[in-house]
């Protein structure tokens, strides 16, 4: 199932997107009380813009005008929408975005292609390990696309690894919908009742939340772990509510593949312009065919690299390579630039840690500070020792590490309202 626009030429795959972005413009102007305010303000007239290289005239939306303009963003009467989501909230106040019956149509089919893209078919089963309910948009559109796709899907939800393994013997999904580090509870439960991993029938996971791969595509690792004990496909996606989108691996695993009829990808650097080809820089989305909140050149905050070479699967289409980081989330210390999960890849080599949290804050001269608080079975000043020589062999710099209760990092983990675990609490 791979859409005739994925195996186009650039050129064929520019001139649609183009065609798209005409047909958004006038929506837009149309329907959309903030872009056209926007297009006030800045004297642009929507029909000028007629290229992706035109992109680069029209300002920026960031995370903040979404939050302060929730409602204005709203192209649609409030008896169309059907469906109300939330963001997570990662980084700020979580946002509305209302969904048509269109809209929900655009989701099922991003879900299906992006299912499809790493292997699932139709006589497939999988197993959701995400929430569906809570405004969360994500497992709805897995719900969704497995449907489109015509495959099973077992609704479990997330946590509790006696019901998952219960789902996978009674079921015998071939595919699960997870957070990888799941996986490695799912293990833990199976070697402690004597449950075979390998002939479970599951041939691979769909990994969401925590990335996979070093920027070179290799194994991180969490996923090296994961693999040493079950012999089953790890795939990456990536996706957010904002984008209504996602970016999935195929069987290559060279990065997630772009479905240029759905987004358009700019990758930006500070000064909101292109940056040069294989360079890191923000993911900066506009979507296409969106009925309800359309986004216009909207800046995500997560920081990557595209791959344009050819893939061995077929599709032209660029590819994304694992998220470097949020770029709020960046961190200045002891002259060293770090993002988080250059830290999470350094505390999943110790088989020791069982959960962990990160604060980032800043001191009294103005600078970040790093404090990991972690929790082990065994606390020694030995194995703190050897966390902190592999920060300093892999990052050059060593942060501030504590051991704490187990309840207490989980609890740090799991806010009031949260959907997911939050590894990373940002003080600054």
């Amino acid at each position: 199932m791979i859409p005739e626009i994925e195996k186009a030429s650039l050129d064929q795959i520019k001139m649609i997107q183009e065609q798209k972005l005409i047909e958004l413009m006038q929506y837009l102007s149309d329907h959309s009380a903030y872009y056209q305010g926007v297009f006030k303000t800045h004297k642009i007239l929507p029909s000028s813009i007629k290229t992706l290289d035109d992109l680069v005239t029209i300002p920026v939306t960031t995370k903040e005008q979404l939050q302060q303009y929730n409602d204005d963003f709203i192209c649609v009467d409030k008896r169309d929408i059907i469906d109300y989501v939330t963001t997570s909230g990662t980084l700020g106040e979580p946002v509305t975005f209302a969904l048509t019956d269109n809209d929900l149509k655009r989701l099922a089919y991003n879900e299906a292609i992006s299912f499809a893209c790493a292997g699932v078919q139709q006589d497939d089963i999988l197993q959701l390990m995400t929430t569906i309910d809570r405004r969360f948009m994500a497992g709805l559109a897995y719900f969704l696309g497995a449907r489109e796709l015509g495959a099973g899907i077992i609704r479990v939800g997330a946590g509790i690894p006696e019901l998952q393994w219960d789902s996978i013997l009674k079921f015998k999904p071939t595919y699960l919908i997870v957070v990888p580090s799941f996986l490695l509870k799912l293990i833990t439960y199976a070697k402690e009742h004597n449950i075979d991993l390998n002939s479970s029938g599951i041939k691979g996971a769909i990994c969401i939340g925590e990335s996979l791969r070093d920027q070179d595509f290799t194994l991180n690792t969490l996923a090296k772990k994961i693999k040493d004990r079950w012999n089953i496909e790890l795939y990456s996606t990536y996706a957010s509510t904002e984008m209504s989108t996602a970016f999935t691996e195929c069987s290559e695993q060279q990065g997630g593949h772009h479905h240029p009829e759905l987004i358009i990808a700019e990758i930006l650097d500070d000064h909101n312009v292109p940056v040069s080809p294989g360079e890191t820089g923000e993911l900066t989305i506009t979507t296409l065919g969106v009925e309800a909140m359309p986004l216009l050149r909207f800046k995500t905050g997560d920081m990557v690299k595209a791959h344009t070479t050819p893939c061995g699967c077929g599709r032209t289409t660029m590819r994304l390579g694992p998220v470097v980081g949020r770029k709020r989330q960046m961190i200045k210390y002891k002259g060293t630039t770090l993002y988080p999960p250059a830290m999470y890849n350094i505390l999943n080599d110790f088989s020791e840690v069982d959960n962990y949290i990160i604060e980032i804050s800043h001191n009294n001269i103005g600078t970040d500070e790093i404090l990991i608080k972690i929790a082990v079975q065994s606390p020694t000043e030995e194995l703190l020792h050897d966390i902190k020589d592999h920060f300093r062999a892999k990052l050059r710099v060593s942060p501030k590490i504590e051991f704490h209760d187990k309840q207490y990092i989980q609890k740090l983990q799991f806010p009031k309202l949260s959907r997911k675990p939050v590894i990373v609490i940002d003080k600054r």
